[in-house]
């Protein structure tokens, strides 16, 4: 029993995975200590603590000023930066929809990428935080059917984490042919090789996405490991999955 499951961990995707990033983290060590007390003596404790005084309260529950807990949030985007390998990768341009207060894009800025985030300016410390961080950020809400800007530029990695843009949790909750539009559009700012990784929320019903959405993510050759979402959307369907957008 014993002899079949290493052999069943050897053949296994994910063990293969793991050991191909641990082969590159030694090959190829950062020049910066990617480490979540290492990352915060880097931000500016003045100017942190003047923006903390300004909106911190005592239970932020789910609300923006929860973003203030350094080492929560730096200790999440440090796991993110290395589910990507960005921590091994050579310089990559990358795009962060919903940026937030800019930490995954000032993390990945430190191990000599560069970004660029999109975000709306609803609030105030979101703007402050970025300003902060030297993280440059595009103001635009996301809608159906809508373009992103130009950015100038075409990036190797488009990320959205915790994606609120397809209404969730909202009515009009974005189907196969609002996510058609929005990915056949995110290739137009992607380079040939460059890829997507998306997170989708979970929805009131638990699930991240329909029956129908998952299959058409497949179909664009999409990677589904639960609520992420890993692609490529300049490599289409041969035929595509939903009516054309109007």
């Amino acid at each position: 029993m014993q002899f079949r499951h290493k052999i069943r961990k050897l053949v296994d995707g994910k063990s293969l995975a793991s050991a191909r990033k641990h082969t590159l983290r030694v090959l190829r060590p950062t020049r910066f200590q990617l480490e979540t007390q290492r990352v915060i003596e880097t931000i500016d404790p003045a100017g942190f603590g003047q923006i903390r005084q300004r909106y911190v309260v005592a239970d932020p529950g789910a609300d923006w000023p929860k973003y203030l807990d350094l080492d929560r949030w730096i200790g999440v985007n440090i796991r993110r930066i290395r589910q990507l390998e960005l921590d091994v990768a050579r310089p990559k341009r990358i795009l962060d929809l919903g940026c937030g207060a800019g930490y995954f894009l000032y993390i990945a800025q430190l191990l000599g990428h560069s970004g660029v985030g999109l975000d709306i300016d609803r609030v105030a410390m979101f703007r402050e935080i970025t300003r902060l961080l030297g993280v440059r950020r595009v103001v635009q809400q996301i809608q159906a059917f809508r373009p992103l800007p130009s950015f100038g530029q075409k990036f190797d990695v488009i990320t959205a984490f915790m994606i609120c843009f397809n209404n969730h949790k909202m009515p009009g909750l974005w189907g196969v042919p609002e996510w058609e539009f929005f990915l056949n559009d995110l290739g137009k700012h992607l380079t040939p090789r460059g890829r997507v990784w998306l997170e989708l929320n979970q929805e009131y019903d638990e699930t991240f996405y329909t029956p129908q959405l998952k299959d058409f993510f497949q179909k664009r050759g999409a990677k589904i490991d639960e609520q992420k979402i890993i692609l490529n959307p300049r490599h289409r369907a041969p035929v595509s999955t939903s009516p054309a957008a109007r």
